[in-house]
């Protein structure tokens, strides 16, 4: 799911930033040109680093390993904490649909990165025997 999320807002921001800048996320909202000028050069170094995260979070899901995604979720975090920290303080502005919209959104990828960073659980060696224990 985080590879969804880093390419479609690494895609848009990377391939048309004007278009990102003035419409994202898109439906009738607008976040990003609320909060100041437009600035081709940041717009497009955001696009690049979610389709970072985006190639990423596909090359650990293909790998199956257990580093690979505790890796991805690691930069997740490292990116996802901080913007959701400066979104949160930002608020002003916004519909009440679009702040709800941005907090459940920018939270989503907190919340998607945690179990991938999480210890993994010791795994049981028994097998269930079918009978009951007294």
């Amino acid at each position: 799911m985080t590879a969804v999320v880093g390419l479609y807002v690494g895609s848009w921001a990377a391939a048309v930033p004007r278009s990102f800048y003035d419409s994202f996320p898109g439906l009738g909202s607008v976040w990003v040109a609320v909060d100041g000028p437009y600035n081709e050069h940041l717009v497009r170094d955001v696009g690049a680093l979610y389709l970072g995260l985006a190639a990423a979070s596909v090359v650990a899901a293909a790998s199956h390993r257990v580093e690979g995604g505790r890796a991805v979720g690691v930069a997740w975090l490292v990116f996802s904490v901080p913007h959701l920290t400066y979104h949160l303080a930002h608020l002003e502005g916004f519909t009440v649909r679009d702040v709800i919209g941005q907090v459940v959104a920018l939270s989503a990828t907190v919340v998607l990165a945690v179990p991938l960073v999480a210890p993994a659980r010791a795994r049981s060696t028994e097998r269930p025997t079918g009978r009951k224990t007294p």
